[in-house]
């Protein structure tokens, strides 16, 4: 019974690979983003506040993947934000801070319609004063993490100038496919 589980769920996983790898199947380009863009990016940023830039809005078929980059001044003041439909992944840079993900976010206020934040970086969102409760941990360079839709996120503490690689995974749409940041010059058709 276990070895039929076991098969029914490496088919499962494996059965949307095999149909994308078929003839006739569109397949889409590589789209690369070169550390060039994103410390040209990072250069942009304000040295005492914070600055939040998507790069490029890559639309792969299913879901739009996009790539950005944060950069978050110690002086600065950190407000809290959830996101309705998008999936943020983040990657430190350099830096380090206390980040607060879960609890209860407060002062919430709808992100307006018609502004960057929903339009072009992370769709429908809220953002907040801070967060009571919620799970804090202490992160710093190299470290990744996986924040889903709906989950409200805050910066409580940054200790030193954090930069952070951020991937957002839109799987409604909610993202402008194509987008690439004005301030990048290199080709969009790389």
């Amino acid at each position: 019974m276990r070895t039929l589980l076991a098969t029914l769920a490496l088919l499962c996983v494996m059965a949307p690979a095999v149909t994308r790898s078929q003839p006739g199947t569109p397949q889409r380009p590589a789209v690369d983003i070169a550390d060039a863009d994103i410390r040209a990016t990072i250069k942009a940023a304000p040295a005492e506040g914070v600055m939040d830039q998507q790069i490029r809005v890559v639309d792969i078929g299913p879901y739009n993947v996009a790539v950005g980059v944060l950069h978050r001044a110690a002086k600065a003041k950190q407000t809290a934000i959830s996101h309705a439909q998008v999936t943020e992944v983040y990657h430190i840079i350099d830096g380090a801070g206390t980040l607060v993900t879960g609890g209860e976010m407060l002062e919430p206020t709808s992100s307006p319609a018609d502004g960057n934040t929903v339009k072009v970086l992370v769709g429908p969102s809220t953002g907040g004063t801070a967060i009571r409760g919620g799970q804090s941990r202490r992160v710093g360079p190299g470290d990744v993490i996986v924040i889903p839709p709906g989950v409200a996120h805050w910066f409580s503490a940054v200790e030193s100038d954090m930069n952070y690689l951020v991937v957002r995974i839109d799987a409604e749409h909610v993202l402008p496919a194509g987008y690439v940041n004005p301030a990048i010059t290199r080709s969009a058709a790389r």
